[in-house]
């Protein structure tokens, strides 16, 4: 490891990170990984009273910052950046974790919730990290590029047999644009990954594990749900120096469903 520590490999000491959706399920645990790891985060949210109860639990693990917003709009995404060039002049880690999704038979599934999803999943992770290029391009180098993570989920690998059509084709989208993003950021010394997660306690996935919860965690090979520490620690993989090499990559966080079955 050329006299690093193994310590010094997964330190985020100094580093500073943005994690939108960030204050409840997958989006809090990234954030809490990142803070434990060492670095200054800033969550976004649509909502204040969410924000501020996730800033009085993640405050305990490190520096922690809040901003509101909604990424479903072109306005929501600028007001956000606008608000972390104000917090970090450079920006060492981005994780588009904000995400919707929206069940309804294809007969009568609408426009409305297709590009709701779309908007969201898709749309506002592009243009948030376009927004946020200066300050990237400002914490990166060579030998320690910055990093850009991107959420999918394993319904953009498998067909999923609910009636998600929008949120299935977003996920799948988002995982190629992070192919795409790789190949034009690389030589930028900025690295771009997706993250695709099976089943995870989380409020999008409730109503889903409340009622097939146990069948779902029969289904993985590894035989249960995902826990926070497992999103936790894939997150620091890919935000610190043991993940600089990688880039483009979309990695299946689900206990083997997607791939096994």
């Amino acid at each position: 490891m050329g006299g690093m520590s193994f310590s010094d490999l997964f330190s985020l000491s100094g580093k500073t990170a943005v994690v939108t959706g960030g204050s409840r399920g997958i989006g809090a645990m990234i954030a809490r990984g990142l803070l434990d790891a060492g670095a200054s985060v800033v969550i976004s949210a649509r909502k204040e009273h969410e924000l501020a109860a996730a800033k009085d639990e993640l405050s305990q693990h490190g520096d922690v910052h809040t901003v509101r917003a909604d990424l479903s709009t072109i306005e929501g995404v600028a007001a956000l950046a606008e608000a972390v060039a104000a917090h970090f002049p450079t920006l060492n880690i981005l994780v588009n974790n904000a995400g919707a999704t929206w069940g309804m038979p294809l007969d009568e599934f609408d426009e409305h919730a297709w590009d709701k999803v779309m908007d969201t999943n898709v749309k506002g992770p592009f243009f948030l990290t376009q927004k946020l290029l200066p300050q990237l391009r400002a914490a990166a180098s060579a030998d320690d590029p910055a990093r850009v993570i991107n959420i999918g989920s394993i319904d953009g690998l498998h067909v999923n047999p609910m009636d998600t059509y929008s949120y299935a084709a977003s996920k799948a989208g988002i995982h190629h644009l992070t192919r795409a993003l790789a190949r034009k950021l690389g030589p930028q010394h900025i690295t771009v990954n997706a993250v695709a997660p099976g089943p995870f306690e989380s409020k999008m996935m409730a109503a889903t594990l409340q009622a097939f919860g146990d069948s779902i965690a029969k289904s993985a090979p590894l035989g249960r749900i995902g826990r926070p520490d497992d999103m936790a620690g894939v997150a620091v993989f890919l935000s610190s120096r043991a993940g600089s090499y990688l880039t483009g990559a979309v990695i299946p966080v689900d206990g083997g469903i997607a791939t096994t079955a």
